[in-house]
């Protein structure tokens, strides 16, 4: 039986994830953040950048924002404690300007590295605690964290995707700033100048996901940042753009294995 458990902590730009897998098995999707997995028990398999990886007991697992990629058991089942971060709160170790255009990236997806799991492993375990002095909210993820990045974490340059004259970054600010509207495939077309079958075409080449996926996904990670800092299922529902509670619920439930209702906030 699956155990989900997603929780906010005192940083808010770090939420954790607690969870025992056995059928559930994630879709093609994408994050916002970077997700950082601590493979507690079991064995994952994930396909990710055009490969297939598996991540056992004790072994670290790295997902990149906006990286689609899936997920199941490679077993039985697995356990797993997640670390989801905002990419910018990894920019106090790698400061760079903002016209550099380069941005956090790791060696490798799977890491195995005892001491680096134990350490990370503590960290989660210190930010479900509720109540953290502002000193230790301050100073345990530079702690928790340091041996990682210095290891594994490297800057990558980047440029953005290129569709026509804008790029995917300029689709993904529309598409937030239109979560609880209609969104039409002619209209993001048009602000690339292309025909819709051109930007579909070049967009899952891109991306591995339809523009109409890509949005859902994009519209589910934004619920699930809104019901984690407080707001009830039905209000989030509506601010993103399911106009159906049943719906909604149904969406989520297949995205994260629980329905709204089970999110800590």
């Amino acid at each position: 039986m699956e155990n989900i458990q997603y929780r906010s902590t005192e940083i808010e730009q770090i939420r954790l994830i607690e969870a025992d897998y056995q059928t559930f098995a994630f879709q093609r999707h994408y994050h916002l953040d970077i997700h950082i997995g601590l493979i507690t028990q079991g064995e994952q398999k994930y396909f990710y950048r055009g490969a297939q990886h598996r991540v056992g007991q004790s072994q670290i697992s790295v997902i990149l924002p906006d990286e689609v990629h899936d997920g199941e058991a490679a077993a039985n089942q697995y356990s797993v404690n997640v670390f989801s971060i905002h990419p910018d709160w990894f920019s106090q170790y790698f400061p760079v300007r903002p016209a550099s255009q380069q941005l956090l990236s790791f060696k490798q997806s799977v890491i195995d590295d005892p001491v680096v799991f134990n350490q990370l492993c503590i960290l989660h375990q210190k930010l479900r605690q509720k109540n953290l002095s502002r000193l230790a909210r301050d100073c345990l993820p530079h702690d928790g964290f340091s041996t990682l990045l210095n290891r594994y974490g490297q800057l990558r340059s980047t440029a953005p995707v290129a569709l026509g004259n804008h790029s995917l970054d300029k689709i993904r600010d529309f598409m937030l700033s239109h979560l609880d509207q209609p969104v039409r495939l002619q209209t993001l077309a048009d602000l690339c100048h292309q025909t819709p079958i051109q930007l579909q075409r070049q967009f899952k080449a891109k991306t591995g996901l339809t523009p109409y996926a890509w949005f859902t996904r994009l519209r589910l990670e934004k619920a699930l940042q809104l019901i984690q800092s407080g707001m009830t299922g039905t209000e989030v529902a509506h601010q993103v753009g399911f106009y159906d509670q049943a719906h909604f619920t149904k969406a989520f439930k297949r995205a994260y294995g629980i329905p709204p209702s089970a999110v800590k906030s």
